[in-house]
């Protein structure tokens, strides 16, 4: 590790004693009645057996507790072994957009493997997500792509193009928005993560949070300390209240540099499928990509998707869409297709169609939602061309103006400062070659909790940790502190593998 990273956690090993502003959150009417769950099937796609769902009736607005009500759908897997269960795990989704019941149907199997009967599984989908109450912002079909949700510049590297397709977002969901999207924040997530574990009688709830759900988890765990058992983060951002998700977009310009030099060993292994093979060298491969990046620029490809052509911006999107994972023949098939002129390429689902409506809304609704960002379109423009120098893999997406810069409504909430006050209860896990949140924005997460954590690092690449990537050392680190409640006695280290 560098000396800052080994300096960072001899810091945030140490219990911090400055003091620190903590964020109010408006909680449910003392004395009002846990509401009522009427449990039942479930009827999203995939949902496992025995897996219940329910609608959790909560305020639009926590602060009129009385007025328009919403649903949150949330689901349950009871423990199979009763006289095991010591306690109900929260299973905290991604996003922001994830759907919490379909993350409890694809894990689900695997955390009762896991924890053997120690938990009753629960989640949720967040306000604006999936089964839930969801909103609108009416966008054009064009609008809610991910290479145009996300600002990528124009190959010039002008940012003409995505001012204008910001504005035009904002004023959409203005429009038509509504209460409903106004709420979708941060803070509505915990107040109704705390409503939640009301109406499911528990005193504390334990937690496996995963990407923004670390956010999520955070913020819960610093308002609601005494409400938390094990609390796990797996893949966390840098918490600083005055960026979130801005910071955490920002940081994905290092992650995809931290996380390239795998793909790149990969796609010139001797061990790799010859028709996947890219070059015969790690180094070579970089420059292979940019040239074509490059070329698609001027020269876009047909598809096989009609009317979506393969630009350089979608190459470099499906590139960050596969640094995520560890499987990278897709990518490399595409790539390959792209540089024969005799092929037709075919896109994969991700960036071939549009994200749904009201996908896109919650997906915008909830950063911008949750803290003002600047709206310098000169400043942008100065930051795009510095990121696009420093970091050419994403070509200064990651700094470029969003529909945020020009959101009509301030934020309903201060952003929460993380801090160590609270008890000593929380393990974070981090892959350290994270491209989506990447290992420094981590470290901030983890100086911030000081003595309440303990950080387990994973020697591998790819987001998410847990259950994810078969480091069975990562994997047992989260389980046995699931349970057993014991953690490292100082952050750790678990080689690949």
């Amino acid at each position: 590790m560098t000396t800052r990273t080994l300096r960072t956690l001899a810091l945030a090993l140490a219990a911090s004693a400055v003091a620190a502003t903590l964020t109010t959150l408006t909680a449910p009417a003392a004395g009002a009645a846990a509401p009522a769950l009427a449990w039942g099937a479930c009827a999203h796609k995939g949902a496992l057996p025995g897996q219940e769902c329910a609608t959790l009736a909560v305020p639009v607005d926590y602060r009129d507790p009385d007025g328009p009500t919403m649903d949150v759908a949330v689901s349950r897997l009871r423990s199979e072994r009763p006289e095991a269960r010591r306690g109900t795990l929260l299973v905290i989704p991604g996003g922001p957009g994830g759907s919490g019941l379909r993350m409890l149907s694809q894990k689900g199997e695997a955390l009762r493997r896991e924890l053997s009967g120690a938990y009753d599984l629960v989640s949720l989908d967040p306000r604006g997500v999936g089964g839930s109450t969801t909103a609108s912002c009416r966008l054009a079909e064009e609008d809610r792509h991910l290479v145009t949700l996300r600002s990528w510049p124009s190959p010039d590297g002008s940012i003409a193009e995505n001012v204008a397709r910001s504005r035009r977002v904002a004023e959409a969901c203005a429009r038509h928005g509504g209460p409903v999207l106004r709420s979708l924040t941060t803070a509505n997530e915990v107040r109704d993560i705390d409503r939640f574990r009301e109406a499911l009688g528990e005193q504390r709830l334990s937690a496996w949070a995963l990407s923004y759900g670390t956010y999520v988890g955070a913020v819960y765990a610093q308002k609601y300390p005494h409400r938390t058992d094990r609390w796990v983060l797996d893949s966390s951002g840098d918490p600083n209240p005055s960026r979130v998700a801005r910071g955490w977009l920002a940081n994905m310009a290092r992650g995809a540099e931290d996380r390239f030099p795998d793909f790149a060993a990969w796609a010139s292994a001797p061990t790799t499928p010859e028709n996947l093979r890219l070059a015969d060298r790690p180094e070579d491969v970089r420059p292979l990509f940019l040239a074509l990046a490059a070329q698609l620029d001027r020269s876009p490809r047909e598809t096989t998707t009609a009317g979506v052509p393969l630009t350089g911006n979608r190459l470099r999107q499906s590139l960050q869409n596969a640094l995520n994972t560890n499987d990278f023949t897709r990518l490399a098939g595409l790539i390959r297709t792209a540089r024969d002129p005799q092929a037709i390429p075919t896109l994969t689902p991700d960036v071939a169609g549009p994200l749904g409506d009201a996908d896109a809304a919650v997906t915008l609704a909830v950063v911008c939602n949750d803290v003002r960002w600047p709206s310098s379109i000169p400043a942008h423009e100065r930051a795009v061309t510095a990121d696009r120098a420093r970091h050419p893999l994403t070509a200064g997406m990651p700094v470029n103006i969003t529909p945020c810069a020009f959101w009509k409504d301030a934020p309903a909430d201060r952003s929460t400062r993380i801090t160590d006050e609270g008890p000593s209860n929380i393990l974070m896990l981090q892959n350290l070659r994270d491209p989506a949140t990447p290992y420094s924005g981590a470290l901030e997460m983890r100086e911030s909790f000081g003595a309440r954590a303990r950080l387990v690092t994973v020697d591998a690449g790819g987001h998410g940790a847990y259950l994810s990537h078969g480091n069975a050392c990562g994997d047992a680190a989260v389980t046995d502190f699931l349970l057993t409640g014991k953690r490292p006695a100082q952050d750790a280290l678990c080689a690949n593998g």
